[in-house]
Protein backbone atom coordinates (compact mmCIF):
# COMPACT_ATOMS: atom_id res chain seq x y z
CA UNK A 1 0.00 0.00 0.00
CA UNK A 2 0.98 3.41 -0.77
CA UNK A 3 0.91 6.86 0.61
CA UNK A 4 -1.36 7.57 -2.77
CA UNK A 5 -4.18 5.13 -2.10
CA UNK A 6 -5.01 6.67 1.40
CA UNK A 7 -7.40 9.04 1.52
CA UNK A 8 -8.87 11.30 4.70
CA UNK A 9 -11.97 9.40 4.71
CA UNK A 10 -11.20 6.27 5.02
CA UNK A 11 -7.54 6.35 6.54
CA UNK A 12 -7.50 9.74 8.12
CA UNK A 13 -4.26 10.67 6.04
CA UNK A 14 -3.79 11.50 2.45
CA UNK A 15 -0.92 13.44 0.74
CA UNK A 16 -1.81 16.12 -2.03
CA UNK A 17 1.09 15.94 -4.39
CA UNK A 18 2.92 18.88 -6.04
CA UNK A 19 0.80 21.62 -4.29
CA UNK A 20 3.26 24.38 -3.67
CA UNK A 21 5.00 25.87 -6.75
CA UNK A 22 9.03 26.32 -6.87
CA UNK A 23 8.39 30.03 -6.16
CA UNK A 24 6.05 30.05 -3.10
CA UNK A 25 8.38 27.56 -2.01
CA UNK A 26 11.56 29.12 -2.83
CA UNK A 27 10.13 32.72 -0.69
CA UNK A 28 8.53 29.99 2.32
CA UNK A 29 12.04 28.71 2.41
CA UNK A 30 13.91 32.18 2.64
CA UNK A 31 11.49 33.33 5.45
CA UNK A 32 11.48 30.42 7.22
CA UNK A 33 15.25 30.75 7.29
CA UNK A 34 15.07 34.34 8.87
CA UNK A 35 13.14 33.91 10.89
CA UNK A 36 14.75 30.88 12.52
CA UNK A 37 18.31 33.56 12.94
CA UNK A 38 15.41 35.63 15.01
CA UNK A 39 14.75 33.28 17.37
CA UNK A 40 17.39 31.78 19.80
CA UNK A 41 17.69 27.87 20.18
CA UNK A 42 15.71 27.32 22.95
CA UNK A 43 12.38 28.72 21.33
CA UNK A 44 13.02 27.09 18.45
CA UNK A 45 13.44 23.64 19.65
CA UNK A 46 10.85 21.38 18.84
CA UNK A 47 9.04 24.02 16.59
CA UNK A 48 8.05 27.54 16.59
CA UNK A 49 4.68 28.49 17.50
CA UNK A 50 2.37 31.00 16.57
CA UNK A 51 3.77 30.94 13.17
CA UNK A 52 1.16 32.92 11.51
CA UNK A 53 1.89 36.22 14.12
CA UNK A 54 5.31 35.62 13.12
CA UNK A 55 5.97 35.48 9.66
CA UNK A 56 3.96 37.43 6.86
CA UNK A 57 4.19 34.96 4.27
CA UNK A 58 2.57 32.07 6.28
CA UNK A 59 0.07 34.45 7.59
CA UNK A 60 -1.01 35.10 3.44
CA UNK A 61 -0.65 31.53 2.68
CA UNK A 62 -2.86 29.91 5.45
CA UNK A 63 -5.31 32.58 4.15
CA UNK A 64 -5.40 32.08 0.54
CA UNK A 65 -7.91 30.48 -1.66
CA UNK A 66 -5.96 27.27 -2.72
CA UNK A 67 -5.02 26.57 0.74
CA UNK A 68 -8.72 27.41 2.10
CA UNK A 69 -10.74 25.50 -0.43
CA UNK A 70 -7.97 22.71 0.08
CA UNK A 71 -9.01 22.69 3.68
CA UNK A 72 -12.51 22.94 2.91
CA UNK A 73 -12.56 20.06 1.29
CA UNK A 74 -12.41 17.61 4.47
CA UNK A 75 -14.53 20.42 7.02
CA UNK A 76 -18.26 20.65 7.32
CA UNK A 77 -18.04 24.63 7.16
CA UNK A 78 -16.06 27.47 6.46
CA UNK A 79 -12.06 26.82 7.66
CA UNK A 80 -11.02 28.79 10.33
CA UNK A 81 -7.04 28.65 11.27
CA UNK A 82 -6.62 27.23 14.39
CA UNK A 83 -2.82 27.11 14.90
CA UNK A 84 0.10 27.30 13.08
CA UNK A 85 3.63 25.63 13.45
CA UNK A 86 6.94 25.56 12.13
CA UNK A 87 9.08 22.04 12.33
CA UNK A 88 13.06 21.69 11.27
CA UNK A 89 14.71 18.80 12.20
CA UNK A 90 18.44 20.07 11.72
CA UNK A 91 21.65 17.96 13.27
CA UNK A 92 21.42 20.96 16.23
CA UNK A 93 17.76 20.02 16.94
CA UNK A 94 17.17 16.44 16.23
CA UNK A 95 14.66 14.97 17.73
CA UNK A 96 11.87 12.44 18.03
CA UNK A 97 7.88 12.11 18.96
CA UNK A 98 5.98 9.47 20.51
CA UNK A 99 3.24 7.92 19.42
CA UNK A 100 0.64 10.47 20.16
CA UNK A 101 -2.93 11.92 19.22
CA UNK A 102 -3.27 15.80 18.36
CA UNK A 103 -5.78 16.54 21.11
CA UNK A 104 -5.45 20.40 21.99
CA UNK A 105 -6.58 23.57 20.17
CA UNK A 106 -5.38 26.72 20.61
CA UNK A 107 -8.42 29.75 21.69
CA UNK A 108 -8.52 33.34 22.43
CA UNK A 109 -9.50 32.81 26.06
CA UNK A 110 -10.32 30.10 28.89
CA UNK A 111 -14.12 29.20 29.81
CA UNK A 112 -15.50 26.14 31.87
CA UNK A 113 -17.28 23.79 29.96
CA UNK A 114 -17.84 19.92 30.14
CA UNK A 115 -15.42 17.61 28.08
CA UNK A 116 -12.91 20.73 27.69
CA UNK A 117 -9.74 20.47 29.60
CA UNK A 118 -7.30 20.34 30.82
CA UNK A 119 -6.21 23.86 30.32
CA UNK A 120 -2.44 24.96 29.24
CA UNK A 121 -0.57 28.14 28.46
CA UNK A 122 1.87 28.39 25.61
CA UNK A 123 3.46 31.07 24.41
CA UNK A 124 0.75 33.00 26.21
CA UNK A 125 -1.83 31.01 24.40
CA UNK A 126 -4.09 29.23 25.76
CA UNK A 127 -4.42 25.71 24.80
CA UNK A 128 -7.11 23.11 25.79
CA UNK A 129 -8.00 19.43 24.75
CA UNK A 130 -10.85 19.93 22.79
CA UNK A 131 -13.78 17.29 23.14
CA UNK A 132 -14.29 14.66 19.83
CA UNK A 133 -16.46 16.29 18.08
CA UNK A 134 -13.65 19.49 17.89
CA UNK A 135 -11.61 17.09 16.24
CA UNK A 136 -13.81 15.39 14.00
CA UNK A 137 -13.90 18.72 12.19
CA UNK A 138 -10.33 19.66 12.26
CA UNK A 139 -7.92 19.05 9.81
CA UNK A 140 -4.32 19.14 9.87
CA UNK A 141 -1.91 20.40 7.10
CA UNK A 142 1.42 19.34 6.70
CA UNK A 143 3.17 21.27 4.05
CA UNK A 144 6.83 19.93 3.25
CA UNK A 145 9.31 22.53 2.41
CA UNK A 146 12.26 19.64 1.66
CA UNK A 147 11.40 15.73 0.63
CA UNK A 148 11.28 13.90 3.66
CA UNK A 149 12.33 10.25 4.31
CA UNK A 150 13.13 7.57 6.86
CA UNK A 151 16.70 9.22 6.47
CA UNK A 152 15.37 12.93 8.53
CA UNK A 153 12.79 11.89 10.44
CA UNK A 154 9.41 12.10 8.36
CA UNK A 155 6.22 11.13 10.14
CA UNK A 156 4.81 7.50 10.86
CA UNK A 157 0.81 6.85 10.93
CA UNK A 158 -1.59 4.11 11.91
CA UNK A 159 -3.81 4.73 9.10
CA UNK A 160 -7.43 4.84 10.48
CA UNK A 161 -6.69 5.26 14.02
CA UNK A 162 -8.38 8.39 14.11
CA UNK A 163 -11.94 6.92 14.07
CA UNK A 164 -11.08 5.09 17.62
CA UNK A 165 -11.55 8.37 19.20
CA UNK A 166 -9.60 10.03 21.97
CA UNK A 167 -7.54 7.06 23.34
CA UNK A 168 -6.13 6.60 26.63
CA UNK A 169 -1.90 5.36 26.81
CA UNK A 170 -2.76 2.15 26.78
CA UNK A 171 -4.93 2.12 24.24
CA UNK A 172 -2.09 3.73 22.06
CA UNK A 173 0.23 0.62 22.97
CA UNK A 174 -2.18 -1.53 22.05
CA UNK A 175 -2.39 -0.20 18.73
CA UNK A 176 1.09 -0.19 18.02
CA UNK A 177 1.81 -2.82 18.79
CA UNK A 178 -0.20 -4.42 16.01
CA UNK A 179 2.44 -3.41 13.86
CA UNK A 180 0.14 -1.37 11.45
CA UNK A 181 2.54 1.50 11.19
CA UNK A 182 2.66 3.88 8.00
CA UNK A 183 5.82 5.73 6.38
CA UNK A 184 4.86 9.13 5.22
CA UNK A 185 7.57 9.92 2.78
CA UNK A 186 6.58 12.81 0.86
CA UNK A 187 8.01 14.91 -1.60
CA UNK A 188 9.15 18.74 -1.50
CA UNK A 189 5.74 20.96 -2.18
CA UNK A 190 3.79 18.23 -1.75
CA UNK A 191 0.91 18.31 1.05
CA UNK A 192 0.18 15.45 3.83
CA UNK A 193 -3.25 16.38 5.16
CA UNK A 194 -4.14 14.05 8.37
CA UNK A 195 -6.76 14.26 11.08
CA UNK A 196 -5.25 15.62 13.87
CA UNK A 197 -6.39 12.77 16.41
CA UNK A 198 -4.71 9.77 14.03
CA UNK A 199 -1.88 8.27 15.95
CA UNK A 200 1.51 9.93 14.37
CA UNK A 201 4.95 9.90 15.60
CA UNK A 202 8.37 10.45 13.96
CA UNK A 203 12.11 9.53 14.77
CA UNK A 204 15.31 10.98 14.98
CA UNK A 205 16.45 11.70 11.57
CA UNK A 206 19.50 9.36 10.56
CA UNK A 207 20.99 11.47 8.81
CA UNK A 208 19.93 15.42 9.68
CA UNK A 209 19.80 17.86 7.24
CA UNK A 210 16.57 19.58 7.21
CA UNK A 211 13.13 18.88 7.13
CA UNK A 212 11.34 21.71 7.07
CA UNK A 213 7.63 21.18 7.55
CA UNK A 214 4.66 24.29 8.20
CA UNK A 215 1.93 22.58 10.16
CA UNK A 216 -0.95 24.40 9.85
CA UNK A 217 -4.73 23.19 11.12
CA UNK A 218 -8.30 24.89 10.32
CA UNK A 219 -11.47 23.52 11.76
CA UNK A 220 -15.16 24.89 10.83
CA UNK A 221 -16.69 23.86 14.57
CA UNK A 222 -18.28 26.62 16.37
CA UNK A 223 -16.64 27.73 19.30
CA UNK A 224 -18.70 29.28 22.46
CA UNK A 225 -20.03 32.68 22.23
CA UNK A 226 -17.34 34.95 22.45
CA UNK A 227 -14.11 32.44 21.93
CA UNK A 228 -12.18 32.52 19.11
CA UNK A 229 -9.33 30.51 17.87
CA UNK A 230 -6.38 31.73 18.76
Amino acid sequence: MSLANLNVDHDGVEVVPQFIDVEAMTALQLEMMNLEKTLSSKNKRGGIRNLEKKSPLVLKMSQSSDVITLAKRYLSGKPQLVRAIFFNKTPSSNWLVSWHQDKTVAVSKRFDLPEWGPWSLKEGVNHVQAPLAVLDDMITLRIHLDDSNTFNGCLNVIPKSHAQGLMRQSEINNIISQDNIFTCQVKRGDILVMRPHLLHSSRKAITPTQRRVIHLEYSSYTLPVGVDWA
